[in-house]
């Protein structure tokens, strides 16, 4: 197996673990979950901080999301096209969530790191933001002339309101209802 594509199993394989675990997770439970031996681990990663840093890449990656988004048929109705959208990104947030705060728990020092890394990664970030828009973008084309603002607008719109909902509160709205809302005022009679 090529050095990258056994990057790409390990990190696959041990996100879970990442979850549950955080930083507890041991090199015999992460080689037994790629199903390899605990030596190959550091011929792919030279550390586990490595790999953990692997792993928050890959969460922060939306690509699995956005080709999600990209299979949703366009003859369905923009209220579903919506809400299999929605369910694609709120996947990609809590995934991307739960890496985070597991990678983070309890070390201060990779909160400083992240926040280091925010000045580094920001094209990265500016770019993700960018596809993710660009893809729910596509959503609302075919229903283009019924709504009330541009195509651009009304994904970047309905980003912000999943971004929102993804920080649950008391009494937050459900998916549906935020679709029902946000439908029912974009979208002319």
């Amino acid at each position: 197996m090529a050095p990258d594509d056994r990057r790409r199993m390990i990190v696959r394989a041990v996100l879970p673990l990442v979850v549950e675990h955080g930083h507890g997770v041991t090199t015999a439970q992460i080689a037994r979950a790629a199903g390899i031996g605990e030596g190959t681990i550091f011929r792919v990663f030279k550390d586990k901080d490595e790999l953990f840093d692997a792993c928050v890449e890959a969460a922060l990656n939306p690509a699995e999301a956005l080709e999600m988004i990209g299979e949703i048929p366009a003859e369905l109705p923009l209220e579903k096209r919506l809400a299999e959208a929605a369910e694609a990104m709120n996947a990609h947030l809590q995934r991307m969530g739960a890496v985070m705060a597991a990678t983070m728990k309890g070390r201060p020092r990779a909160i400083e790191e992240a926040r280091n890394r925010k000045s580094v990664t920001g094209d990265s970030r500016r770019e993700s933001l960018e596809a993710m828009q660009r893809a729910v973008r596509e959503l609302f084309v075919p229903d283009a002339a019924r709504l009330r603002l541009p195509v651009d607008k009304a994904a970047s719109l309905f980003l912000a309101l999943l971004f929102t909902q993804s920080r649950q509160m008391p009494g937050s709205p459900t998916t549906d209802e935020v679709i029902d809302v946000f439908l029912h005022g974009s979208v002319l009679a």
